[in-house]
């Protein structure tokens, strides 16, 4: 039996979500609390609730499907229609993001994206959404990095949304084909480096165009300095024994792209052979714990596949016919 590592990666990101959902904005000491030392391990409800997390990385993922061709112009009429549709429908009730609801309503008008993005955000409302990019055997990392690039900057158009974008997509995409978490670390730091001035002008067009700014270049390197410096602190803390604190202390509260990845992968990295263990320790975090956890869900079943999560849980997290429908298509 194939291990089915499409859906165990949207599963993952869901099922992180829905722990981490009741713990953001929580004090470490009140999530311990709530559920003990292990954290949050159990799913709630029935259907366990996610939040616009899930909802926009469902969106990508349908943008995705429905998109003729894996091209600029057609990818982008794909997530706007995605986009605007999540942000007025009735289901878009679970604290959604300032910068998504703003840049939405601009799409919803008719804007160019590059006008209607929040020029200024790296919030993590850019990568919570994306790793379905890194799921789609088709794609050569050149169409990974500008199709990830292209979903963050029409909501998050500063330079490290799109660079913590791709960077996210990309650590999905190397579990996926076979990459040991060990060597994650390495591997994204390599592409980092790699793509540090590298400007994809076909999927981005004038997005760099800012005042005091002359070289597209120098705008997209901005991005790529602070993943660089995040996984600095990824393997800060990685060379160092786990403390069984808030790894928020570690790589940051994740409210930030670059934050979000690192700090989802220092959970990852800590405990790789037990998912649920991982979902538990990132959604007992002091930052945003259903992103974080999201994230670390994602990365976890690309690993994995299905066998990485409870069988019963399948059946409860919400959305799940969509999951499993987009999840297979995937596999």
């Amino acid at each position: 039996m194939t291990p089915r590592r499409a859906s165990g990666s949207l599963f993952g990101l869901a099922y992180g979500d829905a722990l981490g959902k009741p713990t953001e904005f929580l004090p470490v000491a009140e999530i311990v609390a709530r559920y003990g030392p292990a954290g949050p391990r159990e799913l709630a409800g029935d259907p366990a609730l996610v939040t616009d997390d899930t909802q926009m990385a469902l969106a990508v993922a349908w943008s995705l499907r429905e998109a003729p061709a894996a091209a600029p112009a057609a990818l982008e009429a794909a997530l706007r229609r995605r986009f605007v549709a999540w942000a007025q429908s009735p289901e878009n009730d679970r604290a959604p993001g300032m910068t998504c609801l703003r840049a939405c309503a601009a799409l919803a008008d008719g804007r160019p994206w590059q006008a209607a993005t929040v020029a200024g955000s790296k919030g993590c409302g850019a990568n919570m959404r994306v790793t379905p990019v890194g799921l789609v055997a088709g794609f050569d990392l050149d169409t990974l990095a500008g199709v990830a690039q292209l979903q963050a900057g029409l909501t998050h158009g500063h330079p490290t949304a799109l660079a913590a974008s791709e960077l996210t997509a990309y650590a999905v995409r190397l579990v996926r084909d076979g990459a040991a978490p060990a060597d994650l670390p390495a591997l994204l730091r390599a592409r980092a480096a790699a793509q540090r001035r590298v400007y994809r002008y076909d999927w981005l067009g004038d997005l760099w165009q800012r005042p005091g700014l002359t070289d597209p270049a120098d705008f997209i390197e901005r991005g790529w300095v602070d993943c660089l410096a995040a996984l600095d602190r990824l393997d800060a803390a990685l060379a160092g024994p786990d403390d069984g604190g808030d790894p928020c202390e570690a790589t940051g509260e994740g409210w930030i792209a670059e934050e979000a990845l690192a700090t989802a992968l220092l959970c990852v990295l800590r405990q790789p052979a037990d998912p649920v263990a991982v979902l538990a320790r990132a959604a007992t975090t002091a930052g945003d714990s259903d992103s974080i956890a999201a994230l670390a869900g994602a990365v976890l079943g690309a690993l994995h596949g299905m066998p990485a999560w409870p069988a019963e849980w399948a059946g409860r997290i919400e959305y799940a016919d969509q999951l499993d429908a987009l999840g297979s298509e995937l596999d």
